[in-house]
């Protein structure tokens, strides 16, 4: 049984190595073109078994309909410092020629009852195997840090309770969703400043005394290659 599995997860495996290879290089691109770079950086995996198997109990669904049903095996998260980056983001994708999106998500504008924010991309990707072509499905999450950062702890609390979150803290949760969005919201007021600083900080061109603004790097280039391997 356990090799069935690997036998059935190899290709998605190797569509998650290659979509983040792909994403990765589009922040390159930007970064190689002394532009703003809409991504900070992208992490990948694939569903462990006894998630599949779960979800797949709970949506009622076979095992024998999992490649068809379930778009979430493979999984990408694209992280971005704005809401405006998030959007530049989307568009690229939709453009591309060696993925189709099937399905979006727009749960920013949409947010979840729980204050979840997030924009979810279903993709139809072509993985090439010595039997020939392939076409999986994956799903891309594009958020920003501050919406990363509460998604990551909103994720953890479930494991404890289970989704079934008493009152209080429910309602903690979805004051704390509101001020991370707030955040972002309020980044977005002065992005072209933050942009701006961080141009000449990675460039180490010096401020002019009279600028009001500091160099700003949420994820120094360290940290981004350790999350992105």
């Amino acid at each position: 049984m356990e090799k069935e599995w690997e036998l059935f997860l190899a290709p998605y495996e190797q569509a998650v190595g290659e979509l983040k290879v792909k994403l990765r290089g589009i922040r390159k691109q930007f970064r190689e073109q002394n532009r703003h770079i809409p991504i900070e950086f992208v992490t990948g995996r694939v569903k462990p078994v006894d998630s599949i198997l779960t979800k797949a109990v709970l949506r009622n669904i076979s095992e024998d309909q999992l490649e068809e049903e379930m778009q979430d095996i493979a999984g990408l998260r694209i992280m971005c410092q704005f809401v405006e980056d998030i959007h530049q983001v989307v568009e690229i994708i939709r453009n591309r020629k060696d993925m189709q999106v099937i399905q979006e998500r727009d749960y920013i504008t949409n947010k979840k009852e729980s204050g979840y924010r997030s924009y979810h991309l279903v993709i139809e990707y072509p993985v090439q195997l010595i039997t020939g072509e392939k076409k999986l499905m994956a799903e891309i999450q594009i958020r920003t840090l501050a919406m990363n950062f509460w998604a990551t702890i909103e994720h953890s609390l479930n494991y404890k309770y289970q989704g079934v979150f008493p009152e209080e803290l429910k309602l903690r949760l979805q004051r704390a969703a509101e001020a991370a969005y707030q955040l972002d919201e309020e980044m977005s007021t002065i992005r072209e400043e933050i942009q701006e600083a961080q141009h000449l900080f990675s460039h180490g061109r010096s401020i002019p005394k009279d600028t009001h603004y500091r160099p700003l790097s949420i994820l120094k280039e360290g940290e981004k290659n350790e999350q992105e391997d």
